[in-house]
């Protein structure tokens, strides 16, 4: 009888910290690979939803014992019976939610907003990339090209793909001035793409001075202003007295979603990208005489993610380089503890090549 490998997985038990725990690697069935895990970044909304307490309910509810990290870019180590298009040694991102694939919403690539009793989110309700290997789904897989790393690769799983899909629904281009409120990992990659994408005019709102520095370090800002009573004013001063023609908020905050409404000039357009919270607004003066249109976006789908990844290494610009702090799963801890924190831009747990 063969023996089993084992291996080191981390668990999130809702008390801000981490435990590691043995797992048996997994051996892939029918449509199925496993992945050696090359690096996987945290969210906020493992900290949100599973870190401090285990808040999250329906899709974003984990369960106890579940491998953590729902970022995990890697190599196919093992095929499963069955495969089509993918095999061993081809580099994969991981799409983050392993939907039924039959409903309208999996059949439009949508895994996100897949309703069924068999939708599993990696690192939520399966194990995901908190562990040297990862078992996935063949038609979660996106192709990782050789121009991208492990690390580029794992941002695209969630953060990327998410700003993504806002900035394609209310279009950026050389036009416009765009306003970006929050300025955590999420709110910097929304930088990062508009830059690419030939916004004319960037500029980013954040009380947190380590994630202002990071982004004037980067050059992806031309004004950054910390929220208060004046911020609404410093912006039109920047913009010719008219606002933003594009605002992306990552803020989640009240007073950070108000500000991008009325920072946004009129015919504009605003996307929410931000998780919880609420958003106090006026609709007549805040978006209906300004003739402006709010959308809400929650990540990607997989055809756009796979389009994301064709323009990262066509623009030639890399989501590792938000990556400030980067740790082994022997150190998990400390990189939730850090991320936690918010003293850092985007934190990754990497493994051994």
């Amino acid at each position: 009888m063969a023996v089993k490998m084992m291996m080191k997985g981390a668990v999130l038990p809702g008390n801000s910290t981490v435990e590691m725990k043995d797992f048996e690697v997994p051996t892939p069935g029918h449509g199925q690979v496993l992945i050696r895990t090359m690096a996987t970044t945290i969210c906020g909304s493992d900290i949100r939803c599973i870190y401090r307490e285990h808040t999250g309910k329906g899709p974003e509810g984990y369960i106890p014992g579940m491998v953590a990290g729902h970022e995990p870019c890697g190599i196919i180590e093992e095929e499963g019976p069955g495969l089509r298009r993918f095999k061993k040694g081809d580099r994969v991102i991981v799409y983050h939610i392993s939907g039924c694939g039959v409903c309208n919403d999996c059949r439009r690539g949508y895994y996100i907003s897949c309703k069924s009793s068999f939708r599993q989110a990696y690192g939520w309700q399966r194990n995901g990339g908190m562990a040297p290997y990862i078992l996935a789904e063949e038609k979660d897989l996106v192709a990782l090209p050789d121009q991208l790393t492990y690390k580029d690769g794992a941002q695209v799983a969630c953060g990327f793909g998410t700003v993504y899909e806002a900035i394609e629904k209310i279009g950026i281009c050389g036009n416009d001035a765009v306003l970006v409120t929050g300025l955590g990992p999420v709110g910097l990659a929304a930088l990062m793409l508009a830059k690419a994408m030939g916004a004319n005019q960037l500029i980013g709102v954040e009380m947190n001075e380590y994630r202002i520095e990071l982004a004037k370090k980067l050059g992806l800002v031309d004004h950054v202003f910390k929220p208060g009573d004046d911020a609404l004013e410093n912006i039109l001063a920047v913009t010719g007295g008219r606002g933003v023609e594009r605002a992306i908020d990552a803020s989640a905050n009240d007073a950070g979603r108000q500000l991008a409404i009325r920072a946004t000039r009129e015919w504009g357009k605003i996307a929410f990208v931000g998780e919880g919270g609420t958003c106090t607004f006026n609709p007549s003066p805040d978006i209906i005489h300004g003739q402006k249109s709010i959308y809400g976006s929650w990540v990607t789908s997989l055809w756009k993610m796979e389009e994301l990844v064709e323009r990262l290494v066509r623009w030639n610009i890399h989501p590792e380089d938000l990556i400030t702090h980067e740790f082994s799963i022997d150190q998990a801890a400390e990189a939730y503890r850090l991320m936690a924190g918010g003293e850092c831009g985007k934190v990754a747990v990497v493994f051994d090549k």
